[in-house]
C-alpha cells in the first residue's frame, strides 16, 4: 500500500485494478475493489484497522468486471455514475465467466465465475461531493473509456484517481469506449488545470503527463485507422489486420503479448461494430 498524502492511499499489488482509499475523520471511501474475494477481504481488513468515522462507501470508476466483481466481498454501499448502474441491468444476476478471450484480468482467475453482482446503491449524473473532513472529495463524470467513466478528485490535495482513462504499458479497453469523447477527456487531463497533480491510473498506479499524452496519441492512431477501414466499407474483421502495428506502439512485458493481443482484437471488433456498422 502506497501513501499519496495523509490518509490517502493506493495499492497496485492486487489482482484486477489499482485500488485506493481515503480515510477522512467522518468516514472511509474505497475506490474500486480487488478482483478476487480473498484479496478484497484483505484490503478491507487492512483499511478498517486505520479507518475513522462511521460512514463507509465504495465508488466504482466504471462497470468493468475487473473492478466490480470483488465488490460483494467489500460489502459497502456503492456509488456509481447512472450509466454504470444501467450497465448492471444488462447483466445476469450471477457472473458466468463466459467469452473469456477479451484480454481482461478476470480471465486469469476462473474462481470468480459464479460471483453474484453487487449493484450500485447511489448514483449521480455529473458530480457528487463528500464532505467528511478538511478536504472535499469530488466524484466526477468523465466519459470516454466507458459512458459512465468516473474520476475521484481531491482538489485541495491536488490528487486525481482516473480509472481507465490512461492505461500505461498496456492496450486500453475499447469495447464500450467513445474515442472522440475520450480524446476530449485526455485533453482536459493534459491541460494546465492538472499540471501539478498526482494522478493515479486504475491500471498501474501513479502516472505522469507524458503517459497521458502517449495515451492520447495512441487513441488518435486507433481512431484514424478505424475511419480508414470504414471508408472502404470493410467488415469488422478487417480491424484485426491493424493489431500488430498498434502493438508495436506500446511498451509491455513480453509475457503479456498474447493476452494484450486478444484485448486489442476484441476491443477493435466491438468498437468498429458499434460505431461504424
Amino acid at each position: 500500500m502506497q501513501t499519496i498524502a495523509e490518509n490517502i492511499y493506493y495499492d497496485a499489488s492486487y489482482a484486477g485494478v489499482t485500488v485506493a482509499a481515503i480515510t477522512h475523520p467522518h468516514g472511509t471511501l474505497l475506490i474500486d475493489s480487488p478482483l478476487r474475494s480473498d484479496e478484497a477481504h484483505s484490503w478491507k481488513s487492512t483499511l478498517l484497522t486505520q479507518s475513522r468515522g462511521m460512514h463507509r462507501l465504495m465508488v466504482i470508476l466504471d462497470f468493468h468486471e475487473d473492478r466490480t466483481l470483488g465488490s460483494r466481498a467489500i460489502d459497502f454501499p456503492i456509488v456509481a455514475h447512472e450509466f454504470t448502474a444501467e450497465a448492471f441491468q444488462e447483466r445476469t444476476t450471477i457472473f458466468k465467466g463466459q467469452n473469456n478471450e477479451r484480454g481482461a484480468e478476470w480471465e486469469h482467475f476462473p474462481e470468480v465465475s459464479g460471483t453474484r453482482w453487487e449493484r450500485p446503491n447511489i448514483t449521480f449524473n455529473e458530480q457528487i461531493a463528500l464532505n467528511w473532513g478538511d478536504s472535499e472529495i469530488c466524484i466526477e463524470h468523465h466519459p470516454g473509456p466507458t459512458p459512465g467513466a468516473t474520476w475521484v478528485h481531491i482538489p485541495e490535495k491536488k490528487i486525481l484517481f482516473i480509472g481507465d482513462a490512461v492505461t500505461p504499458n498496456q492496450p486500453p479497453f475499447l469495447a464500450r469506449a467513445n474515442l472522440e469523447i475520450w480524446h476530449e477527456t485526455l485533453n482536459l487531463l493534459a491541460s494546465r488545470q492538472y499540471s501539478d497533480y498526482t494522478i493515479i491510473s486504475g491500471r498501474g498506479g501513479r502516472i505522469n503527463i507524458d503517459e497521458v499524452r502517449d495515451q492520447r496519441k495512441f487513441l488518435k492512431s486507433i481512431d484514424g485507422r478505424l475511419k480508414t477501414i470504414s471508408n472502404r466499407n470493410a467488415d469488422p474483421e478487417e480491424t484485426l489486420k491493424i493489431v500488430p502495428a498498434l502493438m508495436n506502439k506500446i511498451s509491455y512485458p513480453s509475457k503479456m503479448e498474447n493476452f494484450f493481443f486478444q484485448r486489442l482484437q476484441f476491443g477493435l471488433i466491438e468498437y468498429y461494430t458499434r460505431h461504424f456498422e
